[in-house]
């Protein structure tokens, strides 16, 4: 089956994020294919490689990079809801004139058209939030 993952919840606040990741791990070992793995609202927040969690706390980021290297995976950003959080790559910070960003491949930034994409080319989006 073909599935893509829409994840709104924040990484911080909920388990949404770390449960999405689950069930894309577990689709992915289970021998399905995900298609886009896209993140909205406070989910944004997984993309910063800026993150520094305690030891004996889940790292989101590096998560979600290990699991996209692994499996190629396409990790989308809602671009209107990075901005507004101040999550930025690189091209969007020049653009805005600030002095870092906090997003990398295998994240990158884009529109709800990439959403709207991941929904017709889809077999089911599953999707994660509070």
């Amino acid at each position: 089956m073909l599935f893509s993952v829409l994840v709104y919840g924040s990484p911080f606040n909920s388990s949404c994020a770390q449960t999405a990741f689950r069930f894309t791990q577990a689709a992915l070992e289970a021998g399905h294919t995900i298609h886009r793995v896209f993140f909205y609202g406070d989910s944004v927040f997984s993309s910063s490689q800026l993150n520094a969690p305690q030891r004996d706390e889940w790292n989101t980021y590096q998560a979600w990079a290990d699991l996209a290297d692994q499996y190629q995976l396409d990790l989308v950003v809602c671009i209107a809801a990075a901005l507004k959080r101040g999550v930025l790559d690189e091209k969007e910070a020049k653009r805005h004139e600030k002095a870092h960003f906090n997003v990398a491949p295998p994240f990158q930034l884009s529109g709800l058209g990439q959403l709207t994409d991941a929904m017709m080319s889809s077999d089911r989006i599953i999707s994660f939030g509070e």
